[in-house]
């Protein structure tokens, strides 16, 4: 009995220790705080902002709206008179919400083919590359953080089209995320993180 105790508590432990990564912070309202139960965000959010200049409060931000920090997110199920799943309404997953093609194409220019959407540092460097990309072709700056997010949410090609405009609830929510943005950077100036 008392080894099937401890088989059994090692389990729940192990269990434990793997969730945590894909778990989201306790407080997501305040950066520092996020930063720091987790520092290995810090130190992904830093490195891509050295590498590609991208506002480490900015990227925050869009993880935010995008996972709400959980690292193995996924859109929900779709399903057929409401009880046959037919699969996901996309192929986003990850704390950037990266789409297949998106992350292919991202992989073959600079990730490799080991980077992962649920890596904290494999996802924030995808965006630094990605809100680069949206740089040289939208002319979007990488601080205006609301048509940055504008064109990560509809794609480089659709906000070109103006996909948005008609999305008036894609508008607001790109609204929301600069405001956190400025939020968190406030926040992370406040506390010494920045």
């Amino acid at each position: 009995m008392s080894s099937f105790f401890r088989a059994l508590v090692l389990l729940v432990l192990l269990g434990s220790c793997g969730s945590r990564e894909f778990s989201a912070p306790r407080d997501l309202d305040n950066a520092c705080s996020i930063l720091t139960e987790r520092p290995e965000y810090r130190r992904a959010f830093k490195r891509a902002e050295q590498k590609y200049g991208v506002p480490m409060p900015g990227m925050m931000a869009m993880i935010y709206q995008e996972s709400k920090f959980i690292g193995n997110n996924r859109p929900p199920h779709q399903y057929a008179l409401g009880v046959i799943p037919i699969g996901r309404q996309s192929s986003a997953l990850g704390y950037s919400q990266a789409l297949d093609g998106t992350w292919e194409e991202y992989q073959n220019e600079v990730g490799g083919r080991r980077s992962k959407r649920e890596d904290i540092h494999d996802a924030a460097d995808f965006m630094g590359w990605y809100m680069t990309k949206t740089v040289a072709e939208t002319g979007v700056p990488m601080y205006d953080i609301r048509n940055q997010y504008l064109a990560y949410h509809d794609g480089r090609s659709g906000f070109k089209r103006g996909t948005w405009r008609s999305k008036s609830w894609l508008i607001r929510i790109a609204g929301e995320v600069e405001q956190r943005a400025l939020l968190y950077d406030r926040q992370l100036r406040s506390c010494g993180k920045r």
